[in-house]
């Protein structure tokens, strides 16, 4: 395990009433939602994040929002931290626990509460999985926008925690622009509900304030989010380029002269190659970059947005157009992308950066990370969503070398640096958690930082939501 990035100190008072915080958790679930054997524990050490593990003093798996208050009522009243987790797939650390912290995992929450297709929205609770939602109303036609690449297995409520994205997040938007209402206990166990099925609520946007909170600032039990009419056609168009540098700059051309597909990703050759070979999709191997452009609409409707990007694509010297023929194709195409970050694990250990830049910047940060991977005598694979400047290069290293490992880190780190100084920000997807909490000082002046960390203390006091997460251990207020 590295030991890079410090943990705060488990709090002493807690780990000496351990024996006693268990008893008293039992007399609050039933014994099948409580996990406190030590081999138990084993599986919530760690999320995707695995370069960091700790393990919980317990963990608590609530069935519904009044098990969840009951459970935040009793660690505020003694001071005991409590790590949020839904699936595990935090790629920044953002579910790793410590010792002296009560995992509170919402897996069991997992239920689809109300489809209400009159108004367009979705009732669902906060372990329900991302994918869920669209079969759930696939068959009326309709379908939940963010689509993160793990949503097979990650759960709304990490997706509202993270403020997650997805391939076709460029025309839809991210988690907050798909989420309505939440049902949110408070740290002292109160529940309130923000929003709703209504498009606005009158008073201070704290729903806005919610997603992207990383856990910190309650526990989101239950969500209410926008369900979108399935498009009438929707083809996905593979365009080969010779550099990556060429790949951006097409990028920041398309999304210049107004033109929004459903999603543009990115791939260099590395990655095409991975990929490729995982999941045998058809993707040019001649190429050094590749895009995968998706259009929706009509047929009149994609064969015009089409005939727009390829003549921007023809300017930036595009070696490959290729157009998918049929429904299997299309799938064999996403599934590859899809596929990335599993086909990568076959071949090397890696992390996953998560950085967004302008994309004027585009050309100039790809540029800038293959000479940052080269420094560290390391590989990369970028494979992201370029349609809104949202890296993750994949950093590949050998894990059981710990000089290796710490290099991987460091260029990591030197990368989210760069994306930040070209305009950008740490994080466009995946969250802060532990993983860029160190950087934040990068972007964020000490008052900027000071303001958010008050704004944190309003809603938890005594720091005991996820507290090693987000900010600096560092000029923290004292609690």
């Amino acid at each position: 395990m590295s030991d890079a990035i410090s943990f705060l100190a488990p709090r002493a008072d807690v780990l000496v009433r351990r024996a006693q915080i268990v008893a008293d958790l039992t007399d609050l679930l039933p014994p099948e939602c409580l996990v406190h054997e030590a081999r138990e524990l084993v599986p919530f050490e760690t999320d995707a994040f695995v370069s960091y593990r700790r393990l919980p003093l317990a963990v608590a798996l609530p069935r519904t929002t009044a098990e969840v208050s009951a459970i935040m009522r009793y660690c505020h009243r003694y001071g005991i931290p409590v790590v949020p987790r839904g699936a595990g797939t935090s790629l920044s650390g953002g579910a790793i626990p410590q010792e002296d912290a009560v995992v509170l995992g919402l897996s069991k929450m997992n239920s689809v509460l109300e489809i209400d297709l009159p108004n367009r929205v979705a009732v669902v609770q906060a372990g329900v999985t991302n994918l869920n939602i669209s079969e759930s109303v696939s068959a009326d036609g309709f379908f939940y926008a963010p689509d993160p690449s793990s949503q097979l297995a990650c759960t709304i409520g990490g997706n509202i925690g993270m403020n997650s994205g997805g391939a076709h997040c460029l025309k839809y938007g991210v988690t907050t622009n798909n989420l309505l209402g939440v049902k949110m206990v408070l740290v002292d166990g109160t529940v309130i509900e923000l929003g709703g099925k209504a498009l606005d609520a009158a008073g201070y946007d704290l729903l806005g304030l919610v997603c992207g909170h990383e856990g910190q600032l309650g526990i989101v039990t239950e969500a209410t989010v926008r369900l979108i009419a399935k498009p009438e056609g929707a083809r996905p168009v593979l365009f080969g380029f010779e550099a990556s540098e060429e790949a951006g700059a097409c990028v920041a051309d398309v999304i210049a002269a107004g033109i929004i597909p459903v999603a543009i990703e990115f791939m260099d050759k590395p990655a095409i190659e991975i990929c490729e070979a995982f999941a045998h999709a058809g993707y040019p191997l001649d190429v050094g970059a590749l895009l995968i452009v998706e259009v929706e609409g009509s047929e009149a409707e994609m064969d015009a947005t089409l005939k727009d990007i390829v003549e921007i694509a023809r300017r930036h010297g595009v070696k490959t157009v290729r157009e998918c023929q049929s429904a299997t194709e299309a799938a064999l195409i996403w599934k590859g992308r899809k596929s990335a970050f599993g086909a990568t694990g076959r071949i090397a250990d890696y992390i996953c950066m998560d950085g967004t830049v302008p994309l004027s910047q585009l050309s100039h940060v790809l540029k800038r990370t293959a000479e940052i991977i080269d420094h560290y005598g390391l590989r990369v694979a970028n494979v992201f969503h370029a349609g809104d400047g949202n890296m993750h290069p994949l950093i590949l290293f050998n894990a059981n070398d710990p000089e290796d490992a710490a290099r991987a880190e460091a260029a990591g780190n030197d990368i989210l640096k760069l994306c930040v100084d070209a305009g950008g920000c740490l994080t466009g997807e995946h969250g802060i958690g532990i993983e860029k909490r160190d950087l934040m000082r990068h972007q964020y002046s000490e008052a900027d930082l000071a303001q958010q960390m008050a704004v944190r203390a309003a809603f938890d006091p005594g720091w005991i939501l996820n507290p090693s997460k987000v900010f600096p251990l560092e000029g923290r207020p004292a609690v």
